[in-house]
């Protein structure tokens, strides 16, 4: 369904901080705010160069009380329900809200300040209770569902069915069948939650920020490369500390520094400080917030008459039960543990070989498994990294998406941005049709929140004739240029950049009308193969020939290099697997609890990894207290952070197709384009794999292709 939620949900909020406030007014004239006429700019994109903070606060103001006006005239309509007369018109309400919601939720993640937080801070309540209100709306509920009851007499396509369908599963998930009283508490839960998890969001924000690790001792640089060392330089000028070294808990500093730093108590330094995130027993401690969430949910559930949160959520996705993720889980999690246990024994053999009288830590995971990935394939990241310059492996992605589906990506500087660090693309058919439009913003920055995402400025849509084309961003933290280096990616940089252009063609790719099933609108264990998928390709010799190339001298990656890519791709994968599905099975035991409990959330934690027997060497890729997937937006991945592995299992098998034909076979991509990527949530997801393969998903490529088997 179009509601507020998950509009926030898709534009993510849920890196942010709000507590409830008083009620705001409007303080900007109309005809001075920017949001409340369309842009005349090519292809409609936003006027980031009118654009004012100022100018948010008005523009939702209006834009909450234009959605109210739009709901109001369908429920005051006098005619019978039609399609037309309810779910056009709600699918076409809001435009304001949207437009305004779209840029803000978009900065908000990718270019904050205080008073883009501030905003946050007042409007979230506003825009929960109106959610609230419109989920609650018995009168517009009545219309839907006569609707929905007569769904075979409508004539309705197979988009409209699912859109109606959709409209009316949102309403009774929301409390549409409560009682009055049921419908206040729902209220007020939803405000307390969204309340809480985008406090426990600006906390985990103002941590990652508020760490830094500055050197000025050379010896404490020992093992780490130039470019790295550079990058520490750079970074400590900017922070005003020139001639010194600064380090920060941010993953592009973070992950080169556990890999290389041969100081072992400088790596537990850093390594403590992100695992203590939200930990310290201070103002910016999530512990009790991360309670408090997983109990609202289990209330909320209870009064939509399911037995948990996660029951509540895996209805909707393609695993349906809880009960269907451990089965999966099972099957992965035994042998990626039992390849973890085995990458220890072969790192704590290096340590006892050097004379190290110490156990294998979690701290020394990296700095060991590149010393044994040296060992076994001759290859670290800093021989491979030259060939990966940011531009060229982008300029690799678009390649890729042109042989598959013979786009293309024209710069387009007439085009406004929010950041000098963004690029825009105009990206068309082969016959030089317009698709869309596609922002491009790489490097972390103190006002960017840490990963790597897609949204959408605007959603592709065409209701009545009215086509909107997509304008998709994606946005990264990978490691800037310094000194005189471009750029230079490692190779898990790479697949993160595919990755996130994968989210971006399932966003510009999509033939869908309505705005509620349009692009990734589709299930939480479903949104992540047609980004999960384009990983595959990153490591083929063929594509590798094709944007791997030295920065200095243009030269392609050698065969050589490449094999030792291959080689080494399987290495370490028990660590992967193992540390990305303990966070998997820890967010499913959250929101499995049948009843609220009084826990402490570090012995909660604890106590799952246990069950799970979790080994000591590895913490889970998310600890509690920091796991922003689940507990910084009011749904978010809540009972669904295993859908990366779900994906797995499904993009393991679309590739395993292409593997049968040819790598960029045009039968197989034009079917994966018809199929899957225009077909946005307009269809059940099983369905629509299922006309792609010919069959259900196989969970054995994915165990092949990490080595698992």
């Amino acid at each position: 369904m179009k509601n507020l939620f998950l509009l926030i949900f898709a534009t993510g909020l849920f890196m942010m901080a709000c507590n409830k406030s008083e009620k705001v007014e409007e303080t900007t004239p109309s005809s001075e705010n920017p949001f409340y006429t369309e842009w005349s700019t090519p292809f409609g994109t936003p006027n980031f160069e009118i654009i004012k903070d100022e100018h948010y606060r008005p523009a939702f103001v209006k834009g909450i009380e234009e959605k109210r006006a739009d709901i109001k005239a369908i429920v005051d309509n006098k005619e019978e329900p039609t399609f037309a007369n309810t779910i056009d018109a709600l699918e076409k309400s809001g435009v304001l809200l949207d437009r305004v919601s779209n840029v803000f939720f978009n900065l908000q993640g990718a270019n904050t300040n205080d008073t883009i937080k501030a905003v946050t801070k007042d409007m979230l309540p506003e825009l929960t209770t109106l959610s609230g209100e419109i989920n609650m709306n018995d009168a517009l509920f009545q219309r839907v569902k006569k609707l929905y009851d007569t769904k075979e007499t409508l004539g309705l396509n197979k988009e409209q069915a699912k859109v109606l369908e959709n409209y009316y599963k949102s309403f009774t998930r929301n409390g549409a069948l409560l009682d009055a009283a049921q419908k206040e508490e729902l209220k007020k839960i939803d405000v307390e939650i969204s309340t809480l998890t985008n406090e426990f969001g600006n906390h985990v924000l103002a941590e990652t920020n508020k760490f830094k690790m500055v050197l000025d001792n050379k010896d404490d640089l020992a093992g780490l490369p130039q470019s790295v060392i550079d990058a520490a330089a750079d970074a400590a000028k900017a922070d005003g500390q020139e001639g010194k070294w600064l380090f920060n808990i941010q993953k592009p500093s973070l992950i080169p520094f556990l890999t290389y730093s041969s100081k072992r108590d400088l790596r537990e330094k850093m390594f403590y400080a992100y695992t203590h995130m939200g930990d310290n027993n201070d103002d910016l401690d999530n512990k009790k917030i991360a309670v408090e969430i997983a109990n609202l949910r289990v209330k909320r559930a209870h009064l939509l008459g399911y037995k948990s949160h996660a029951d509540y959520i895996l209805e909707e996705n393609m695993a349906k039960t809880p009960a269907k993720f451990y089965e999966l889980a099972e099957k992965i999690w035994e042998p990626a543990v039992a390849n973890a246990k085995k990458e220890v024994a072969e790192m704590q053999k290096v340590i006892d070989a050097e004379g190290g009288n110490f156990k294998l830590e979690p701290w020394d995971w990296w700095y060991y498994a590149e010393k044994v990935r040296k060992e076994k394939y001759d290859l670290d990241e800093e021989m491979i990294k030259p060939y990966f310059k940011l531009e060229n492996v982008r300029e690799g992605a678009f390649t890729l998406a042109n042989k598959l589906y013979g786009i293309t990506f024209e710069k387009r500087n007439d085009i406004s941005i929010y950041h000098p660090e963004v690029e825009v693309f105009e990206v068309k058919e082969a016959d030089g049709s317009h698709i869309g439009i596609l922002y491009t913003d790489y490097f972390p920055r103190e006002s960017k929140r840490g990963g790597a995402w897609m949204n959408a400025y605007r959603s592709r849509t065409n209701l009545d004739g009215n086509l909107n084309t997509p304008i998709i961003c994606n946005v990264c933290n990978f490691t800037k240029p310094a000194g005189d280096k471009p750029s230079l990616l490692t190779f898990e940089e790479v697949t993160t950049l595919f990755h996130e252009f994968g989210h971006a063609l399932h966003g510009l790719l999509t033939k869908a009308n309505y705005p509620s099933v349009t692009g990734t609108a589709v299930s939480r264990d479903f949104v992540e193969l047609p980004s999960q998928v384009m990983e595959n390709w990153c490591g083929e010799p063929e594509m590798l020939k094709l944007y791997a190339k030295h920065y200095e001298t243009g030269e392609v990656i050698s065969d050589e290099l490449i094999k030792k890519i291959q080689d080494a791709g399987k290495f370490n994968m028990g660590f992967v697997t193992t540390e990305y599905m303990s966070a998997a099975l820890l967010d499913m035991d959250w929101h499995t609890w049948t009843e609220p409990k009084e826990v402490e959330c570090n012995a909660f934690e604890k106590e799952s990894l246990a069950k799970h027997n979790m080994i000591d060497e590895i913490v889970v890729r998310y600890r509690s207290t920091y796991f922003r997937h689940i507990f910084s937006d009011p749904i978010g991945y809540s009972a669904g952070y295993y859908g990366y592995i779900w994906c797995g299992v499904l993009d393991s098998d679309v590739f395993a197709a292409f593997k049968e034909t040819s790598l960029f076979d045009q039968a197989t991509a034009t079917s994966f384009r018809k199929n899957i990527l225009e077909k946005g949530g307009t269809e059940d997801a099983m369905e629509m794999y299922k006309a792609f393969r010919g069959r259900e998903p196989q969970v054995e490529p994915l165990l092949e292709k990490r080595g698992l088997l």
